[in-house]
């Protein structure tokens, strides 16, 4: 199959080993950024903060949170231009939506009068709520929502990345805690460009399911 679309997800592949010396344009970075936050959520919701972690400073501080485990991702955190942290609210209210609500009366999407009438979709965030508050598993998925549509950008813009999953999110959480101011991040993002040499799985051929097996069309 030829089409744009095809190629970007041909190409991209998990980098195993970056190139230190090279770095993401700003240029590409400010597209990056805006196709972040243009991701789509559940209602709207946008229960996310994406937190870059770029000078030397932040990178170390990053570094130090591999101290007990997953230090197989390690070298990524000095090696890759960025890491971005995406991170999730784990108790997202009423006066959070209320935000998006006032932001659309603001660019007048919502009328005024019509605000109170607009938290008719909370409930989706109700149905996804337990008796603690804790909505973190509905939040969660929305987060990873955009972390795919950062993946086919970052494809898009020739870019390299690698999903680690392998973090430690309760370490993450005590060091960056001014940052997170609350959130959780399970999941972080290393860009960069892919070492042309050492990257050993840049060669090997890209492997998905068969078609029939994943898709079914009735």
């Amino acid at each position: 199959m030829t089409h744009t679309i095809i190629a970007d997800l041909e190409k991209r592949y998990t980098a195993k080993k970056y190139d230190a010396s090279k770095r993401i344009a700003a240029a590409d970075l400010e597209v990056l950024y805006e196709a972040m936050r243009l991701s789509a959520s559940s209602i709207n919701s946008q229960p996310w903060k994406f937190i870059v972690i770029e000078s030397d400073q932040a990178k170390q501080r990053l570094s130090d949170t591999f101290a007990n485990k997953f230090q197989f991702n390690q070298p990524h955190i000095k090696t890759a231009s960025q890491i971005i942290l995406f991170a999730h609210n784990p108790q997202y209210k009423r006066e959070d939506y209320a935000k998006v609500i006032d932001q659309d009366i603001a660019i007048k999407r919502t009328l005024p009068e019509n605000r109170e009438q607009s938290f008719g979709a909370y409930v989706f965030v109700d149905l996804n709520t337990d008796e603690s508050g804790n909505n973190a598993n509905w939040t969660k998925s929305q987060t990873y929502i955009a972390l795919g549509n950062t993946l086919h950008t970052l494809a898009r813009l020739n870019i390299d990345s690698t999903t680690m999953e392998g973090i430690d999110s309760e370490l993450i959480s005590e060091l960056f805690a001014e940052e997170l101011d609350g959130y959780v991040c399970d999941v972080a993002l290393a860009i960069g460009y892919r070492d042309e040499q050492q990257d050993y799985n840049l060669p090997l051929p890209k492997s998905r399911l068969p078609t029939e097996q994943v898709l079914t069309v009735l």
